[in-house]
């Protein structure tokens, strides 16, 4: 199971990788996340600790298969995204999504990476020819496409 502990440790390693970008993106660049950014925040987060402990646990396909749920639940909220960029003028700017998520307790103990300030229709910068949504879409991807292998791959 060498070759799974590796892509696991990969995998982790991506999502905190992408977690990164989407700091530097905020605080550098002044990108604040919406509802939907900091949505993903959780589940490339979550996803990241899973692959981890999956790449140091006995149960491997327990804490894979949490991880894979976590990147289909993070592939679910982008999928919601790239709608409400595609169909201008469906707002999730100040909405119950974003009032409830500054509100739990790891926003107001860690705003810097959870609070949602952004609206969702203004993540339009390009970056090598793809919005930040769409740069998140490959990410996740990417990650679900690794779950997966780790997941069906044998002994």
């Amino acid at each position: 199971m060498p070759q799974n502990r590796t892509l696991l440790l990969i995998i982790g390693m991506t999502c905190f990788a992408m977690l990164g970008v989407a700091l530097y993106l905020q605080h550098v660049k002044e990108m604040m996340p919406c509802a939907l950014c900091v949505i993903q925040r959780y589940a490339i987060l979550v996803t990241g600790i899973f692959a981890l402990i999956a790449a140091s646990a006995k149960k491997t396909k327990i804490w894979t298969g949490l991880a894979l749920l976590s990147a289909l639940g993070g592939v679910a909220t982008i999928a919601k995204h790239l709608y409400v960029l595609a169909h201008p003028g469906f707002s999730c700017g100040i909405d119950p999504t974003e009032t409830l998520l500054n509100k739990i307790p790891t926003s107001t103990m860690m705003p810097w990476l959870f609070k949602a300030e952004g609206l969702c229709e203004d993540a339009r910068d390009l970056v090598l020819g793809l919005s930040i949504p769409q740069w998140s879409a490959v990410g996740f991807a990417l990650v679900t496409v690794g779950l997966v292998i780790a997941l069906v791959r044998r002994r």
